[in-house]
């Protein structure tokens, strides 16, 4: 063997191979469990799941073996390219791929169908990876962060036109490794601020009390909390924050009295008014203290207003009335147990009917008797819930935070910019996998169906991640011999 392979063993972390053996190998029996066949109990039989499962397997470690011998600077010269390749291939998906669950998203290869939009997530990493570290880059110049986001927004857009939105709002994901990398974490608290808005206002959107609609009202509500709060952080001026906190109280005293009084109005009306006065205060204060933090105060109240007031339109012209009904099932607006709500509803009785310690292996009754849809690929965890119960879960989900927090100690150990930001990149698409996959099955989420890595069935999946997963171990391996 030569030098240069021995070094590259010698350097490769191990620890992370070994955390990616076990979550393949679990997976690989919890798809033999989930699609267990009594008249064949064998896990090696190729014409069943599990069987296909291994062929996957043992593929996704002849990727990684290949990944790791190819040299660690090979990423990062063609880290544009590999992302322009993909980016047709993407296109090409949406005019070739056959119609399937609805959406154009499935290469059909012979007997082989390929998911592009499971490795379009490697492409994209490389070239936020190759951007960042790219000579003089600063991320907080207005430009650059907006060629980093038009990387990331293009391919959730090509992915949205083969009506996959699941697989495109995982690159959304990618706004934590922007975060690290230098973003302001205003845009991560107007994303938060927004999910919250969007909740509100669609949850209590029937409800009216009087004449005015409580969804509006109680939105409106946190924005001027919101205004109030962020006047506190950034002027430090309590005096401000007394004189706004008071306007607040005085305004909504007097229209309460008003309303016992018998005079009736809409309180949408009366808040948007006194956003529209916080406003003008705003104004003046920029006016006295030239505080650019004043009118970026300013512009996340209008552009708060805005959100409100275009939610009813994006939820109810844009998103298709399947998604509408599993936001609602999700939000317990509505109670669908045969329809957009079955998946969700035999996932949580599975779950919970596996107790502390589970069933057992083979054992779990939801899943034998297939109550459960989709069972060994986006509902897999309710499996593992059933079967090895409340401890197994845990330790799934323990061993997946382990994984994902090794990676970032890999990021943060990179003596390049590349590796670190390509290393952030694949914590935060598994962390967003992770999680979204947990919370559907259990019911904190809408059903949007992305996979569990590692565990779902398939091998475009299990190929992604392996191929973003084992190129960072590839280019953490490099970091000592190109430095």
């Amino acid at each position: 063997m030569a030098l240069r392979e021995i070094s590259i063993w010698k350097s490769i972390d191990w620890y992370t191979i070994g955390l990616y053996t076990v979550l393949v190998f679990i997976g690989w029996v919890s798809i033999y469990a989930a699609s267990y066949n009594f008249d064949d109990a064998s896990i090696f039989d190729f014409s069943e799941r599990s069987g296909k499962q291994l062929l996957w397997i043992g593929l996704s470690f002849g990727i990684a073996f290949v990944l790791l011998m190819l040299d660690s600077r090979m990423y990062e010269a063609l880290a544009y390219p590999i992302y322009i390749g993909f980016m047709i291939l993407l296109v090409a998906t949406i005019f070739l791929a056959p119609e399937i669950k609805g959406s154009r998203s499935w290469l059909v290869l012979g007997p082989v169908n390929i998911q592009p939009a499971e490795f379009a997530k490697f492409g994209t990493a490389l070239a936020l990876a190759r951007l960042i570290s790219s000579y003089n880059f600063v991320l907080t110049v207005p430009s650059n962060f907006f060629k980093a986001c038009l990387l990331i927004l293009l391919p959730m857009a090509l992915i949205m036109m083969q009506k996959e939105t699941g697989s495109a709002l995982v690159y959304a994901s990618l706004i934590f490794m922007l975060y690290r990398e230098g973003m302001t974490g205003l845009i991560l608290f107007a994303g938060l601020c927004s999910i919250v808005y969007f909740v509100v206002g669609v949850k209590y959107s029937d409800m009216l009390w009087g004449s005015t609609p409580v969804g509006e009202v109680l939105v409106l509500a946190l924005i001027v909390l919101v205004i109030i709060g962020m006047i506190a952080y950034f002027y430090k001026d309590s005096v401000v924050v007394r004189n706004l906190l008071l306007l607040s109280a005085s305004v909504s005293v007097i229209c309460y009295l008003l309303s016992v009084l018998g005079i009736s109005f809409n309180w949408v009306y009366v808040i948007l008014s006194l956003i529209f006065l916080s406003s003008l205060y705003i104004v003046f204060l920029y006016l006295q203290s030239r505080n650019t933090k004043l009118l970026l105060t300013l512009c996340f109240a209008i552009a708060s207003v805005v959100f409100l007031f275009s939610v009813n339109y994006v939820f109810t012209d844009i998103m298709e009335p399947h998604q509408q009904t599993r936001i609602k099932v999700a939000l317990g607006m509505e109670d669908d147990p045969r329809g957009a709500g079955y998946n969700v509803n035999q996932s949580k009785i599975a779950i919970g009917s596996g107790g502390l310690w589970g069933k057992g292996f083979l054992n779990g009754t939801q899943t034998k008797l297939k109550y459960v849809p989709e069972q060994d690929t986006d509902f897999i965890f309710c499996t593992i819930g059933e079967e090895e119960g409340f401890w197994g879960a845990s330790l799934v989900v323990i061993l997946f935070f382990a994984l994902i927090i090794r990676i970032i100690q890999i990021a943060e150990r990179q003596r390049s910019v590349f590796g670190r930001v390509y290393g952030y990149c694949v914590a935060s698409i598994l962390f967003f996998h992770l999680a979204i996959n947990v919370g559907m099955v259990i019911g904190l989420c809408p059903v949007i169906g992305i996979p569990l890595p590692f565990f779902s069935y398939g091998g475009s999946s299990l190929w992604g991640f392996t191929i973003l997963l084992f190129t960072l171990l590839r280019i953490d391996a490099g970091r000592l011999e190109n430095y």
